[in-house]
């Protein structure tokens, strides 16, 4: 028996509001239109529970709802959006957990909940125009759309009651794969797939020429051919995503290639220069990087990228990336507690309306780059809020080269004690004899060949599977039960999320502790019946984790997960044994040689080309009014407020937050973050980012240089110690198998490590993303490649030893003097001014390290005597921008007179230059003179006061107000 309850909203119907606006802002002619909630549930209730449940899902105050009854609402079209079967339905899953808790009876077998959206329209419509509707709300890929006229909808009781169910033809075996074949079936199967019985490849494996070469005389040694699931284990093992097979290779002259000969090679010499005063714990060897908190504490941090299924779905693709990123802390060690969220979103420009394909024929449209910037926005934010984990820190980047393939960035930081039951925490090691449990969600067809794909870029051929939705309410009540209980209870040994590759690559990570592992597949907990051995190894359904616990402690470790509502299944033993083997239900379907799992790709050997670009130089005159050319500035997508964005994610969760992402009266975005994460001492953590993409349109190296010295300074200005800070780097490059691209890379990976080396902070952890490029078609099916700038965010971590002490960006009294601290040059390549008016250029900004260092070390001496009231690091936009922003944040205006700077040759340089290494602050008039004795030795420049009325005046340039400076910050999202 399936029911239907619908809840309507009565009052502060905000949903139907924001809907309607939403559709009249696309151009639809809409009168009304009423959103409702629906709940259709396949399991047999009488009248009486159908009641109860019905309250229990509603809000009693402003909600009433129906129960198997049509809605007698007045309107012409109805519209159902609902998920397809498989797909992962977060609040279907929550309020099935309800009911049972409520009537302490199981949903078994086919009962299910399925939540869907139902939307009433009135207005000038037809049922063209209603489908049109429904494909701009939905995402075909994962949802569907059931559209009614009133009359049927009269006729019919409403809408159908539908109950998505997966059905898979039985087929629970393993296949073998014959690769006595020609090359070019060969390399089908490494790009297109395993050809299925049905005569449909699986799709891509991404294994090239001389990886497919290498796997076949593997199995001729071993004398069979390989069976599925091994074929399709070592591809997620070997796949650019979990190996970094690029920055791992020989490139040219450097033989331990870029990771080893500069990433890793620039931390362990900083590691090794600050001797005992290294700060660091565990670097590249997990699944986060971990620094010194304080003597009892250790602080993690993480960041990767979720672009390629973010393309496809951005939402799923985004909650699944901040999801993951939180396991990758939970993963650290013996189990650090997410307290922090960070994001990043590059995505091409949200008005852009021109349609692009991934499929010749114009018939599968990508998606636009406002549907990918909901999307994302809205992930993230369900998967931080419904954790309980803050996020105070993120950026925005929009660029007509993200149109193809977006680049979704999420962070994670943890806290975890140094010692655990007097051990180390960072440290672990799978046993020999320790059973494998997997805990948390089920496994279904979600993310099948997601690792694979992401070394792929995106086309016609690219799986809708590899996309998965996480559930943050499963993964909270299994973080819970980790770090407040088992953790500490020390049940297990070893502790690794279960995230790209699924299975197959969480438990043979685990397995190299120890030396091989036995698993028995028929164990793992399904969604739904039928699934094929290989698809239940590689698939990355979300919320799982995977531990090595002893024999002994394996009852108390399943009593306390089963105690606490989460799913846990013993699958399999670590052993000694040199191979990795799985059983399906009793039979062997996969044996492999452990070494030859995780060692036996051939290696690479890159050769590089680099030459620098030339730009046509600007030839635009300078700008008669400036005060409209700020204006125009301030609105810039990547200089505006994203308010919006901050107001949706909590910061304020965990009770941590002391600089907050919006900052000052006026609501500035912040550069930096600053948590606390325990309330009896003021000892806090600094978060920060540079990223400068554009300028790698010039010179990659440079660009490199620039993210570093940005992420330092942004936390420098609110009173990091460049002395106690560590990086992150995050590569997202495009057509990485093109010898120009990897001459970009290896410039910038050269500048990673000699500015990290001056900078003295050393690398902790880092990911990387090569193949960012869409290829698909125009309008017209003209075939089109769109590449994303050579992409690189170094994220930054740093301890404020006194939050007492931390600086926000906002000017806070009418007086106060106003101070430009170091230089201002004519660098207006790659610039945000240039951009505007239709030019790259070629002077890209520089940086001199050394000198950039005594500046911070001295910065950092002038917040320990608090003589900075403010203070703000130019980055996009130059010096004017910055000006604008402190003076919005504190609502105050100011008088300044650039003057005392260095001239260049046109005002407007002046003001936007994006030079690096500056701060912007204003200080107590009554501390002038400290304050300049504390600079004498580096640049600095006084320029002025913070005034008291709300006029904001450059001498000679600018002459507005802060009405107006405020307007252009806002306007730009501001229907958003």
């Amino acid at each position: 028996m399936i029911h239907r309850i619908e809840v309507y909203t009565k009052v502060n119907d905000t949903r139907s509001e924001v809907m309607q606006n939403k559709l009249t802002s696309l151009g639809y002619e809409i009168s009304t239109t009423k959103v409702v909630e629906v709940y259709t549930i396949n399991k047999d209730f009488n009248k009486e529970n159908l009641e109860i449940i019905a309250k229990m899902l509603s809000n009693p105050v402003s909600q009433t709802y129906k129960i198997d009854t049509k809605s007698d609402l007045d309107f012409d079209f109805a519209l159902e959006i609902g998920y397809l079967p498989g797909v992962t339905d977060n609040i279907a899953n929550t309020a099935r957990e309800t009911i049972e808790d409520k009537f302490k009876e199981k949903f078994t077998g086919e009962e299910s909940i399925h939540t869907s959206t139902l939307i009433f329209l009135s207005g000038k419509l037809t049922a063209e125009i209603s489908q049109e509707i429904g494909e701009t709300l939905a995402n075909k890929l994962i949802q569907r759309i059931h559209i009614k006229t009133k009359s049927d909808f009269d006729t019919n009781n409403g809408m159908d009651l539908i109950a998505p169910k997966v059905k898979l033809a039985e087929h629970p075996t393993t296949d073998e794969v014959n690769l006595d074949i020609s090359e070019e079936e060969l390399l089908k199967i490494g790009k297109e797939g395993i050809l299925g019985k049905d005569g449909i490849r699986r799709g891509p494996l991404s294994l090239s020429k001389e990886y497919l070469y290498t796997i076949k005389d593997y199995f001729k040694k071993e004398g069979r051919n390989p069976t599925d699931i091994e074929l399709e284990s070592i591809a997620q093992t070997w796949s650019e995503h979990c190996k970094h097979t690029i920055f791992a290779a020989k490139i040219d002259n450097l033989e331990d290639g870029l990771y080893k000969g500069y990433i890793k090679r620039a931390t362990n010499e900083i590691r090794k220069t600050k001797g005992d005063k290294d700060f660091c714990v565990s670097v590249f060897s997990d699944n986060s990087g971990g620094i010194i908190f304080d003597e009892n504490w250790v602080v993690t941090d993480k960041a990767e990228t979720h672009n390629s299924p973010s393309a496809l779905d951005p939402f799923g693709g985004a909650i699944t990336g901040i999801v993951g990123v939180n396991r990758d802390t939970i993963g650290f060690g013996k189990a650090a507690k997410p307290i922090i969220n960070k994001y990043g979103y590059c995505v091409g420009n949200p008005d852009d309306t021109e349609p692009i394909y991934r499929d010749k024929n114009c018939k599968t449209e990508a998606l636009s780059p406002k549907r990918i910037l909901e999307g994302v926005i809205a992930g993230v934010n369900e998967g931080g809020n419904c954790s309980g984990i803050p996020t105070p820190q993120g950026f925005l980047v929009f660029d007509d080269g993200y149109k193809g393939k977006p680049l979704v960035y999420v962070g994670t930081v943890g806290l975890i004690p140094r010692k655990i039951n007097g051990k180390n925490s960072w440290e672990k090691q799978a046993q020999a004899g320790d059973k494998i449990v997997i805990i948390g969600g089920r496994v279904g067809q979600d993310g099948i060949h997601g690792a694979t794909f992401s070394s792929e870029a995106l086309t016609a051929g690219s799986p809708a599977t590899a996309v998965q939705i996480g559930d943050p309410i499963t993964q909270k009540k299994a973080s819970d039960a980790i770090i407040k209980e088992a953790r500490d209870m020390d049940l297990y040994n070893s502790i690794t999320d279960c995230g790209a590759g699924g299975i197959s690559c969480s438990v043979a990570e685990m397995a190299k502790e120890c030396g091989g592992c036995t698993v028995e597949l028929d164990k793992t907990p399904l969604k739904y019946p039928n699934l094929e051995p290989w698809k239940i190894w590689i698939s990355e359904s979300q919320e799982r984790m995977t531990f090595a616990v002893p024999p002994e402690k394996l009852d108390q470790f399943m009593d306390l997960m089963k105690k606490r509502g989460v799913e846990a299944s013993e699958i399999g033993e670590f052993n000694d044994s040199g191979r990795c083997k799985v059983k399906y239900k009793g039979k062997q379907i996969m044996d492999l040689d452990m070494d030859f799992l995780h060692d036996g790709l051939p290696d690479k050997t890159l050769k590089t080309t680099y030459t620098r670009p030339t730009h046509p130089e600007p030839n635009f005159a300078e700008p008669s009014d400036l005060n409209d050319t700020l204006h125009k500035m301030l609105a810039r997508k990547n200089i505006c407020s994203f308010e919006f964005i901050s107001r949706q994610y909590d910061h304020n969760v965990q009770g941590g937050s002391v600089l907050k992402p919006l900052q000052g009266k006026g609501r500035v975005n912040g550069v930096a973050s600053i948590t606390k994460p325990f309330p009896e001492t003021n000892r806090s953590i600094i978060c920060s980012q540079g990223i400068n993409p554009r300028y790698s349109q010039i010179d990659s190296y440079d660009m490199a240089a620039c993210a570093i010295d940005t992420a330092i300074r942004n936390a420098v200005a609110v009173g990091a110690d460049v002395d106690y800070m560590a990086l992150m780097d995050n590569f997202c490059w495009c057509s990485s198998d093109d010898i120009e691209r990897l001459g970009q890379l290896k410039e910038s990976v050269r500048a990673c490590y000699e500015y990290a080396v001056i900078y003295q902070t050393p690398y902790i952890s880092g990911k990387d993303s090569m193949f960012n490029d869409f290829k698909g078609f125009d309008k017209n099916g003209n075939p089109i490649k769109i590449s994303v700038d050579p992409t690189l965010l170094i994220s930054s971590i740093g301890i404020l030893y006194d939050n007492t002490k931390a600086v926000s960006l906002d000017t806070k009294i009418a007086g106060d003097l106003v101070y430009v601290i170091g230089e201002t040059k004519d660098e207006m390549g790659g610039s945000e001014y240039l951009k505007m008016n239709g030019f790259v250029g070629n002077s890209v900004p520089k940086v001199n390290g050394e000198k950039a260092k005594d500046l911070y070390k001295t910065f950092r001496q002038a917040v320990d005597a608090r003589l900075i009231a403010s203070a703000l690091s130019p980055n996009i936009g130059g010096l004017a921008v910055t000006l604008a922003k402190k003076a919005i944040a504190g609502q105050l205006g100011m008088n300044l007179d650039l003057s005392p700077l260095p001239q260049l040759e046109r005002n407007d340089n002046l003001l936007f230059s994006e030079s690096q290494s500056r701060f912007v602050v204003t200080i107590d008039p009554n501390k002038e003179e400290e304050f300049e004795t504390m600079f004498k030795e580096f640049p600095l420049y006084k320029i002025g006061k913070v005034t008291e009325d709300r006029n904001f005046k450059i001498k000679n340039m600018i002459d507005t107000d802060l009405d107006n400076l405020e307007k252009a910050y806002r306007k730009t999202f501001k229907g958003y």
